[in-house]
């Protein structure tokens, strides 16, 4: 038997690893995981009961084969009915066999709602042309919007830049308001200094055309059929125990099938020989540094850190790796008696609060640039949901920096601040419990030495016993779905003895949808 080493029990980790086995018994295969937990930033946190997304998670796929591999892990249940999202935690589940525990093991299916909390004001994300957008910006606004998009339409800016791709698609005016501040927030950079790639990878296909396409899909015949932009679906599959319990599940059915998964093994380094050839890796675990001889690497490392670890790395293709940006997250569980925001919306919920998924913050007096409500993701996510508010914070930033290296304590006290500061919550006094959990490597960037990448790809490629998958895997700001269809394309390469990497490497290249910034 061959024996192959996973690094990372991320989605594409975990997904290679149980893929191996189904499809083979030729090899022995351990995955070798840094945390305790599974899922990597797809984790689930279970606080006293409560329960906690690491971003934000959607399930939605327009690939066959990731929707069937969903379903068969956890069984979708419920209807996109919004009637069906439901008011209490009594949703009928199916029963999935004898086991009573496996009730729990389905998928929810929800509506869709996150907006943008602008000057105290919610505007629909993506941008809408509701009255109320209008009503919310103000007839001045909306003159400088108009006349700008039309600037934009007639002059077409070369995209050299994020912002480029930005203005091209909604106008100056709409993109200062929009997603100037934000995606500074988010990577630290003005979006000036972005690679125009990252707007293909996450906002494919969207633009204000898109949007008055989309608009009159939904009024015209064979509404049904129509194509929609992924920044523009209505409902996803969600797990009812949130993402993490997906990846808790397939790590059981690893083990099943004769895998194992070792936690708190970090790998530090991998060793090539004269041809290379990977021969080895060493990973850390108590306190100890192991060697361990394999045949097949596949790895879901961040690539700073696989090619840092590598001996005999030629200086060109140290470099870029070594420069390849990453944007960090700490995010803040806020349990809260009451949340202030009205819900104006039709759409009902426990308590009658808002009822978004999460909310984009674009108000430049505070740092945090999303919130969850972890009610309105799945009702099972909540302990108290009749009477307690579970919110995450979220918060961009780079290790080392004044956010990343505040205490619990201090960070905490910081996100209540600004709870209050956007009027939330009206005081610390409305505050029950807070958690903080921190995430490194969260987001590959797109600047500095990523204008390079191509030629980092190009040697990695080169190395025949190393498969690079995942989001990470890849410095690739891929959705579950594209960071899982890495590693089945990994398999198919391995089960079938195909050499040539390109189809791995070309998942999600093709600009053809992706979910504007989450997870």
């Amino acid at each position: 038997m061959k024996k192959v080493y996973v690094i990372g029990a991320g989605p594409a980790g975990l997904t290679a690893a149980y893929e191996l086995l189904k499809q083979s018994k030729d090899y022995e295969v351990v995955v070798l995981e840094e945390s305790e937990a599974m899922g990597g930033i797809s984790k689930t946190v279970n606080y006293k009961g409560n329960r906690m997304d690491m971003g934000g998670h959607r399930f939605f796929s327009k690939v066959p084969e990731v929707n069937k591999w969903w379903n068969d892990m956890l069984p979708l249940q419920g209807s996109p009915a919004r009637d069906d999202i439901k008011l209490s935690r009594d949703i009928p589940l199916a029963k999935n066999g004898p086991d009573p525990e496996k009730e729990d093991r389905v998928m929810l299916t929800r509506n869709r709602v996150s907006r943008i909390y602008y000057n105290q004001k919610f505007f629909d994300y993506p941008i809408s042309l509701k009255w109320e957008t209008f009503a919310n910006l103000g007839l001045a606004t909306d003159i400088a919007a108009g006349f700008s998009y039309l600037a934009s339409v007639i002059h077409k800016r070369k995209e050299n830049s994020l912002e480029d791709f930005y203005i091209n698609r909604f106008g100056k005016k709409l993109y200062s308001i929009f997603f100037e501040r934000y995606t500074e927030n988010l990577w630290g950079r003005h979006p000036r200094e972005i690679d125009p790639s990252w707007g293909a990878q996450r906002a494919k296909g969207l633009s204000v055309f898109a949007i008055i396409k989309d608009m009159f899909g939904k009024i015209l015949p064979g509404r049904k059929n129509r194509h929609v932009e992924t920044s523009l679906i209505e409902s996803f599959s969600y797990p009812k125990l949130g993402p993490g319990q997906l990846w808790d599940v397939t790590a059981e059915e690893i083990r099943k099938l004769g895998g194992t998964i070792q936690t708190n093994c970090k790998v530090i380094s991998l060793t090539k020989n004269a041809d290379n050839h990977i021969v080895s890796l060493t990973y850390e675990t108590n306190g100890q540094s192991v060697t361990a001889e394999g045949d097949i690497f596949i790895s879901s490392m961040p690539l700073k850190d696989l090619v840092g670890g590598m001996n005999d790395v030629p200086a060109k293709e140290a470099a870029i790796a070594a420069g390849l940006p990453y944007r960090d997250y700490r995010t803040l569980g806020v349990l809260i008696r009451k949340l202030n925001l009205q819900n104006k919306t039709k759409i009902k919920t426990i308590g009658n609060i808002v009822p978004d998924n999460w909310i984009y913050v674009h108000d430049r007096t505070v740092q945090v640039g999303r919130f969850q409500i972890y009610n309105n993701w799945s009702p099972y996510m909540v302990v108290d949901l009749e009477h307690t508010v579970w919110i995450g914070l979220e918060y961009f930033c780079s290790e080392g920096d004044k956010l990343w290296n505040m205490s619990d304590e201090e960070f905490s006290a910081f996100g209540i601040s600004e709870m209050i500061k956007m009027g939330l919550i009206d005081s610390k006094e409305d505050v029950i419990d807070t958690h903080s959990e921190s995430v490194k490597k969260a987001y590959p960037a797109y600047f500095d030495t990523y204008s390079e990448i191509d030629t980092l790809i190009d040697y990695l490629k080169g190395i025949d016993n190393l498969y690079c998958v995942g989001r990470n895997g890849q410095h690739r700001y891929n959705n579950i779905d594209h960071s899982m269809m890495t590693s089945f394309e990994t398999v198919r390469n391995i089960v079938n003895g195909i050499d040539n990497k390109d189809n791995i490497w070309s998942v999600n290249t093709e600009q053809e949808y992706h979910e504007s910034k989450s997870s």
